[in-house]
């Protein structure tokens, strides 16, 4: 290395001198391999943001997951052919209680592929406490719920058999009820009241960050503004949609007659199964849609989702389109060395009688070919770093302005910065090449 500078050192300080003394056209020459290296690390930035989003939602939903949820259109298996006798399908349409627990207990009995099933009853509800007033998330679930979304106790222990199996009113209550109500002083033991009844706290769940493109259909949600009781205590003491009363008859024959029914009369908003192998997913997730339609009459009033797998297609959707995003990229770095090409052809024609000096004075073609092969390479490189720190800019511009999550990896500071140095010596070599090819006679004369 040390020979190397000793031989070409005049050589290359010779393209530093013609760099500096061409300060705005050098300026202009790298500004495609800037922007080039820029947008390569903040577009793999987004996408490396979208794919951890996606891993994150992943995690949240758990794992081998499946979400059963009441569905607004109800279908009846046979009716799989059109008919225009409506009025006689009316009268003869058959009937489902909907979600209840009793179906969830029947996939846990019968399915020996099943490892974890919870039941989710959910209700807005206002929650007070001395003087204090808050809209709140009820739930009525078992303990298995924390396990499926690996949910952690901060303080507390979850429901016991007892108190899940008598519906005893007790709570476990997310950050954000605990930090309103109690200051995030202990809770334990402490009473808040919810609707007409009063909750005794036994539990506090861990902060958990939530996303918004995260969403209840793949049974993700906040539990910060939750508060979590038996499934048996909210049937018991708050409200059980598979008991009919008159009041509500009433009310929703008026709603159908009005067309604008959108109560849900399901006992459960949701069955939440866990699988103990992802092999098993599929087949698992068909016999529970074969199991509940005869248990529902062979009305599909239910829809069966694995959000794991829908999870994955998008992975796989969101991998294809980085590739799409660092390929659009790229090429903008591939202009950037055309441009880099461009200005060094014309830095040729311009400076012939110099090559031609540096040749009578005993320059050899080597000298000349690592003169102009250093000034591109110096502009690449300079480029290459005002880019990546460009690119780490315009990814925290995009996170904060455009709430776009980025993450900004060494793998793209890497490859973006590799390739703008080769794409200075690639597209320097050519220009460096015809320097040295010039004639020094000829070059003298003109």
């Amino acid at each position: 290395m040390k020979a190397v500078l000793q031989r070409y050192g005049h050589d290359i300080s010779s393209g530093l001198e013609a760099i500096f003394t061409n300060k705005m056209k050098s300026l202009l020459t790298a500004l495609g391999i800037i922007f080039g290296v820029a947008a390569v690390i903040s577009m793999l930035a987004i996408g490396n943001g979208a794919q951890q989003e996606i891993l994150d939602q992943i995690k949240m939903v758990g794992v081998n997951n499946i979400i059963i949820s009441p569905t607004e259109n109800v279908v009846d298996e046979s009716d799989s052919e059109s008919s225009s006798e409506d009025e006689e399908k009316i009268s003869t349409k058959k009937f489902s209680k909907g979600l209840t627990l009793q179906d969830a207990e029947s996939i846990k009995e019968i399915l020996p592929t099943v490892s974890n099933v919870c039941p989710v009853i959910t209700f807005n509800y206002s929650a007070i406490l001395n003087g204090k007033s808050k809209p709140v998330v009820l739930e009525g679930i078992n303990n298995s719920y924390f396990e499926l979304f690996k949910i952690n106790m901060v303080q507390g222990s979850v429901f016991n058999q007892e108190q899940m199996e008598n519906g005893f009113p007790v709570c476990i209550i997310g950050d954000n009820i605990n930090s309103v109500f109690f200051n995030h002083e202990d809770p334990i033991g402490k009473n808040i009241k919810c609707g007409q009844i009063w909750l005794k706290v036994i539990g506090v769940v861990e902060r958990r960050d939530f996303t918004a493109s995260a969403s209840d259909e793949l049974g993700i949600s906040s539990t910060d503004n939750k508060i979590f009781i038996p499934a048996k205590t909210m049937t018991m003491r708050f409200k059980n949609r598979s008991l009919v009363r008159t009041d509500e008859v009433e009310a929703l024959m008026a709603s159908r007659n009005n067309n604008n029914n959108k109560e849900n009369l399901n006992q459960l908003d949701k069955i939440i199964v866990q699988v103990e192998e992802t092999s098993d997913l599929n087949a698992t997730a068909d016999v529970i849609r074969r199991m509940l339609l005869r248990r529902h009459n062979g009305l599909f009033d239910f829809e069966v989702t694995i959000p794991e797998l829908l999870l994955k297609q998008q992975q796989r959707t969101k991998s294809i389109f980085n590739i799409v995003l660092g390929v659009i990229a790229g090429i903008s770095l591939l202009v950037g060395g055309i441009g880099i090409m461009n200005i060094m052809l014309a830095s040729v024609m311009e400076r012939i009688r110099e090559i031609g000096v540096r040749q009578a004075i005993g320059a050899s073609r080597k000298d000349i070919i690592v003169q102009f092969l250093s000034e591109s390479t110096i502009i690449s490189v300079s480029g290459g770093i005002i880019g990546i720190i460009l690119g780490i800019v315009l990814s925290k511009i995009i996170t904060g302005f455009f709430d776009i999550k980025t993450i900004v990896s060494a793998f793209s500071i890497i490859i973006s910065f590799g390739v703008s140095v080769f794409v200075g010596v690639i597209f320097g070599y050519l220009p460096a090449k015809r320097a040295a090819e010039q004639d020094p006679v000829n070059s003298l004369r003109s």
